[in-house]
């Protein structure tokens, strides 16, 4: 892997490793990962897919989350209404209902295509409710993430020459002031 590609690697692993530092995600909840690799690539999102720039975030984000229990959310691009592809045990345990379609460079985008390649059932679902997420390139995860979605600064603001936006989320707040919530 050449050398750009090897520094998209680490950014990706570091920027996920920081989220997981942080400590609220237990094995079994769900991280969406929105990935342009146009946007890695130095282009505009949707303009420039790169399967070489994806397969590097992807190595860089799957195998942390894998080594925690964690389900990977890879959220497709516009074309496929930003449908999401994960394991379908994942689904199942979730009640996500399955959609018909398979993700393709152009029409999904080249990561979620990339980790509907690399999963070992994969299957494609329009809605779910992830526990947090990294946004790579301003792809608006937003929709798939649970109330409350807390924004996180991570130290890797860059993956490549995209932007990097990240959250986690928490249960709501009721009760008003004389409320009591855990630690």
């Amino acid at each position: 892997m050449e050398e750009a590609l090897l520094q998209v690697r680490d950014q990706a692993r570091a920027a996920v490793e920081a989220l997981l530092a942080h400590g609220t995600l237990r094995p079994g909840q769900i991280v969406v990962v929105g990935c342009s690799s146009s946007e890695v690539a130095g282009g505009e999102i949707g303009r420039r897919s790169s399967l070489e720039c994806a397969q590097a975030v992807l190595e860089g984000v799957y195998p942390p989350l894998r080594e925690r229990g964690l389900w990977l959310a890879a959220q497709c691009c516009e074309h496929l209404n930003r449908a999401l592809i994960v394991e379908e045990a994942c689904a199942i345990q979730y009640g996500y209902d399955p959609v018909c379609v398979v993700p393709q460079p152009k029409a999904g985008g080249s990561f979620a295509t990339l980790v509907w390649q690399g999963m070992e059932c994969p299957v494609a679902v329009e809605h779910i409710r992830a526990h947090a997420g990294l946004d790579i390139g301003g792809t608006l995860i937003g929709m798939h993430l649970r109330e409350v979605a807390v924004p996180l600064r991570l130290p890797v603001r860059q993956i490549g020459q995209a932007g990097v936006l990240c959250a986690y989320t928490r249960p709501k707040l009721i009760g008003g002031s004389r409320a009591v919530y855990p630690g």
